[in-house]
């Protein structure tokens, strides 16, 4: 009678073994196997970690095995099984491999196809096609569509992180509970005193060192000593953790009027304004999106206030960029002086703090949330519902949603949900943060999460003028790395351009993006469909960019750039000044955020830049969901120009007293998952 050499592999995160009754059967061309108990006497199988070989004899021969069908049933009380694989070698001593990385669950069921990528054209056999069908059906049962905000994109249809599929839920709940994390990080960073001095202000600046961690050599720590410069203001543009709102200025916008007089002190080439502006030495960041969003009003006794401000900067002599006016408001007049690095010192240095904090509010709503968390979402979603797991793009694409949708829940369930946490300490808590996303996302274009043509379009791809823009210089070696690397994978699997557009779930993939997560939006130029390998390779190196390098850039640099309070202030407690040279730096101090919310904040941003525990760089595929060699040497090729990239940011780092590193695949998460 032939026999089969099972081997089963259990996951080896936490609770992934199981005490339950395992039974196999196999599917083969010529007839199916009746059920197989997997059990060693005396031998406890299926442990967390544990790799169990079994011998599973049946009557007759069953040709070429299709599906392997894994049933578990309850032997005491019920515990989840996580399945890595199964491997089978056949009576003819050939090894076929079946990959699962999921959990069972109850009394559950699973079907595991080999694992080869099959495009639905590739499926002729009636059994494979059913199962392609069922799979998808069932998920899309699972995965469901909701709007948690008008005007939001939508996103997954559960009310909090036990309501997940158990397959994109968190090994650890506990580790991603935001209460937990942020009063954890206070206790850390030995704060916890301060956290309910809610109200009190601080006595002045060096007050602040109370709550600060000095962790010597760090950019925080540099950041504390220069915050008040010029040209630290201005960096922070380029390479702080939101380096994407700075535009080159082509002609100076109505709503500032600057004009040569003012800045002439600041210019250093004896040219007027507008011959600085031809020769594309002026720039241009403005916070429009904040005009008119309602300020934080949760806490009475604290009143909290917003500025939507314009500021102006200059490339000097020394290529490097720095502040030259700044209005703090959209309409001129007035009560809305334009602030000049000529006025007093404290009028200055508060239209900066008040630049800061704006740029902290759109970092952390759009930036952040929106641009990253919130689009990685969609296309998680969209993968689930619409590619079976035997689909290419849906192995391809697996590891980059990796506790994606996880997090996000709990966010809503803790973080930006009305009275979250998020409400603590932010001037656009309280349903500012929702104004500014709804706002946004009028603006949310395809082109705008495409890497080169985001550069582009701001005007700032030239390095020879822009010498020192390190976020784009290691943006786009890392876009061009997964673009060739996704481009190989399409070529493997996509020999023309016909394939492609013939390819029905991917097109349903592309569209249920453009339909839930863009909300049908014509104007945000995201496709409908997808015609050539060309365009699927930038939308899968879109997809990929956006949850591993894109986050990675605008996430873990927030302890280093947001810790030192009065750098990030993330509420004001006065409006923004209407007149010139009354400001005092007991007026500064009043301003910035109480002892309270700076402890609040600096939880958060501690929190936020930690990578998550056994974290999965990109690059890394510990999960074999491709089984085929030439998928594999791709992997291999892609890992190895990622090295290259460290090694030139590296030599480039070196002897720099402000490194940039966000961007360093070997600190770049393959996910959005903090």
């Amino acid at each position: 009678m032939p026999s089969y050499t099972v081997t089963v592999a259990t996951g080896s995160q936490w609770f992934a073994g199981t005490d339950d009754y395992i039974y196999l059967s196999l599917v083969g061309t010529a007839g199916c196997s009746e059920k197989h108990l997997l059990d060693k006497a005396f031998y406890n199988d299926f442990e967390r970690g544990a790799v169990d070989s079994y011998d599973v004899t049946v009557d007759e021969e069953l040709g070429d095995i299709h599906l392997v069908k894994i049933e578990k049933r309850k032997y005491w009380l019920h515990d989840d099984w996580y399945l890595k694989y199964i491997t089978l070698k056949t009576p003819h001593g050939d090894y076929i491999e079946f990959p699962c990385y999921r959990w069972i669950t109850g009394e559950g069921e699973i079907i595991l196809r080999d694992g080869r990528a099959k495009l639905a054209r590739d499926d002729q056999i009636h059994i494979l096609k059913q199962h392609r069908r069922k799979e998808l059906e069932t998920r899309q049962k699972q995965y469901r569509w909701m709007e948690w905000n008008p005007g939001f994109p939508l996103s997954i249809d559960a009310k909090c992180h036990k309501d997940l599929p158990r397959d994109i839920q968190f090994d650890s709940e506990k580790g991603v509970d935001f209460v937990l994390n942020y009063s954890k990080a206070m206790e850390n960073l030995f704060i916890n005193r301060f956290m309910h001095m809610f109200q009190s202000s601080w006595s002045d600046f060096a007050d602040f060192e109370k709550i600060f961690v000095k962790i010597s050599n760090t950019i925080s720590e540099r950041v504390m000593n220069h915050w008040q410069e010029d040209l630290m203001f201005g960096y922070q543009f380029l390479n702080g953790c939101n380096p994407v709102l700075i535009k080159r200025c082509t002609k100076l916008p109505p709503k500032l009027p600057v004009t040569t007089e003012m800045v002439e002190c600041s210019l250093e080439r004896q040219l007027s304004l507008e011959q600085e502006i031809q020769q594309g030495n002026i720039f241009v960041v403005d916070y429009e999106l904040l005009d008119g969003i309602d300020a934080n009003k949760t806490d009475p006794c604290t009143h909290q206030f917003l500025a939507a401000p314009i500021c102006l900067l200059y490339k000097n002599l020394a290529n490097k960029i720095v502040p030259i006016a700044i209005q703090l408001n959209q309409t001129p007049g007035e009560e809305n002086p334009i602030f000049l690095p000529s006025d007093a010192k404290y009028d200055w240095l508060l239209a900066k703090i008040w630049v800061r904090s704006s740029d902290f509010h759109i970092h952390q709503t759009i930036t952040h949330l929106l641009h990253t968390h919130l689009m990685s979402e969609v296309f998680g979603i969209a993968m689930y519902r619409q590619l079976p797991a035997v689909h290419p793009i849906f192995k391809l694409l697996v590891a980059h949603v990796r506790f994606t949708i996880a997090i996000n829940t709990k966010a809503r369930e803790q973080l930006i949900c009305e009275y979250g946490l998020f409400d603590k300490a932010n001037a656009t808590g309280g349903g500012g943060h929702v104004q500014m996303v709804q706002r946004a996302m009028q603006d949310l274009t395809y082109t705008s999460l495409c890497f080169p043509e985001a550069i582009k379009a701001r005007g700032m791809e030239s390095t020879e003028d822009i010498p020192y823009y390190f976020y784009r210089d290691d943006g786009l070696l890392v876009w061009e790395a997964i673009l060739k690397f996704t481009a190989e994978v399409v070529g493997l699997y996509y020999e023309s351009d016909q394939v492609v557009e013939e390819d029905q779930e991917l097109q349903d993939f592309v569209k249920d993006v453009y339909v839930y997560g863009m909300r049908g939006r014509k104007a945000s130029g995201f496709p409908k469909s997808i015609k050539s390998r060309e365009k699927l390779s930038e939308y899968l190196t879109v997809i990929i960019f956006t949850a591993s390098a894109q986050h990675a850039a605008v996430n873990f640099g927030q302890y280093d750039w947001c810790s030192w309070i009065p750098n990030a202030p993330p509420t004001m407690r006065a409006p923004p000044p209407t007149t010139k040279g009354v400001v005092t730096i007991e007026q500064i101090v009043d301003t910035l955020p109480d002892r309270g919310r700076s402890c609040w904040h600096l939880g958060a941003v501690w929190a936020l830049s930690q990578f998550q525990e056994n974290e999965l760089f990109l690059g890394m595929y510990p999960e074999e969901h491709f089984i085929e060699k030439p998928v594999k040497e791709a992997m291999t090729r892609f890992r190895k120009n990622l090295e290259a990239i460290v090694s030139v940011i590296a030599e480039r780092n070196k002897n720099k007293k402000l490194p940039y590193y966000y961007l360093s695949p070997d600190r770049i998460p393959n996910s959005v998952a903090i």
